[in-house]
This record gives structure tokens, C-alpha cells and sequence, in this order.
């Protein structure tokens, strides 16, 4: 098991990672990375194991379609590396990374980590009596085991709060595999993109897992 002082030495993604023109390749390489929240000094962390891509004003299951913008969608519109965070339902927060440059709303929804650090804090999150592979399953419960709400939206993702790293124990590409996002069914022809990667036999990854 990793522990907080290794997790913490590790290096951040790169501003440059975050601001490249390409979402969907930005959600792929993710999937592996390890998101960390570092909240009132309480450390939490998962490795991504499922994300989706959201490739802007072009794609009609972003909120971003057709150039929208909103206060709430506004901070897709900055410059890659920032969080985007907003509330499904009325109940889940969903944690997401802005990707690309300035006025270009590209994002990727992370659907699902596997715990590594701070698992005794995430059961204590989300009221579970033990650990099992729903902790960290779905977007939902990414963001109430590592404590990530709606609060957190614009938190930039090089400091030292809520961010992203990487420890070079790369997944095979044989293991990650697309398909069509979930609960998109509105986008029409875009909601058969395949935009959602996931870590194949993975148990935390959420929804459908073949290709």
C-alpha cells in the first residue's frame, strides 16, 4: 500500500498535460494517474481507473455544447488544470478536469479510482461499515470518498489541495479499453462516441465494462 509520505513526493501533471488540444487523449492518460485531495491536512487518494471525455462546444453531451455558458459551466471556459465540479441530481458532486486553453471548454469526468490512501477517512465519508468496491465506484462516490464537492470548482490542479499525480506504474494499453459514455442517451449520435476508458476486470470501474 502507498504511503501519504511517497504519495505526496510524487509529481503533479504538468500544465502542459492539462492544456493539450486533444480531450480524448487526455482521458486516456489519465486513467492510471492517482487523484489526491489534501484537505485540513487529511489525505486521501485513488488510483483513476475509468474517465470520460467532453470535447467541448462541438459535442452535445457537454455542457459546453454550442458555446453555453452559464455560471456554473463558466470555469470549463479557463485555461486547462482547474476543477470542475457540479451537482447531479441534487445529490452528487462530480469532479471534473478542465482541459485545453483559455475559451476552448474541453473537460473529463473521472467516473472511477481505485482507494490507496486514506481508505479508514473515505468509509468515514461515506457512512459505509467496511470497505468494498462501491466506495470509490461512479462519480458520485469519487467525490464524497475524497471529499470533493461543489466547493471545489476552480481549485487549481498544481497546488496543493486537490491534484493529480503520477507514479510511473503504468497500465498496459491492452488493459484500457473504450466505449460510448454513460447516461448520455440526449447527445444522439454523440452519445455512441467512444469517449469513456476504463482499466478492463477492473472492480471499481462503474456501468458497462466491455467495449
Amino acid at each position: 500500500m502507498l504511503q501519504i509520505n511517497s504519495l505526496l513526493s510524487l509529481p503533479k501533471l504538468s500544465t502542459s498535460f492539462y492544456r493539450r488540444d486533444n480531450v480524448v487523449l487526455v482521458a486516456r492518460e489519465l486513467i492510471g494517474k492517482i487523484l489526491v485531495t489534501r484537505f485540513n491536512n487529511q489525505v486521501t487518494a485513488g488510483r483513476i481507473v475509468e474517465t470520460e471525455a467532453y470535447n467541448g462546444i462541438v459535442d452535445k453531451a457537454s455542457h459546453a455544447y454550442g458555446g453555453r455558458r452559464t455560471k456554473r459551466t463558466e470555469i470549463m471556459y479557463a485555461d486547462g488544470g482547474k476543477a470542475y465540479v457540479y451537482l447531479c441530481y441534487g445529490i452528487h458532486h462530480l469532479f471534473n478536469v478542465v482541459t485545453h486553453l483559455k475559451n476552448s471548454p474541453h473537460a473529463v469526468l473521472i467516473r472511477a479510482v481505485e482507494p490507496l490512501v486514506g481508505i479508514e477517512l473515505m468509509l468515514q465519508r461515506t457512512a459505509k461499515p467496511k470497505a468494498d468496491f462501491s466506495l470509490t465506484k461512479g462519480p458520485g462516490n469519487v467525490s464524497r470518498a475524497l471529499g470533493i464537492s461543489t466547493q471545489h470548482t476552480g481549485v487549481d490542479l498544481l497546488e496543493d489541495a486537490l491534484f493529480i499525480v503520477t507514479d510511473n506504474d503504468d497500465i498496459s494499453q491492452k488493459k484500457i479499453i473504450a466505449t460510448p459514455r454513460i447516461g448520455v442517451d440526449y447527445a444522439g449520435e454523440d452519445a455512441l462516441l467512444p469517449y469513456r476508458f476504463i482499466v478492463k476486470d477492473n472492480p471499481y470501474v462503474s456501468g458497462k465494462k466491455h467495449a
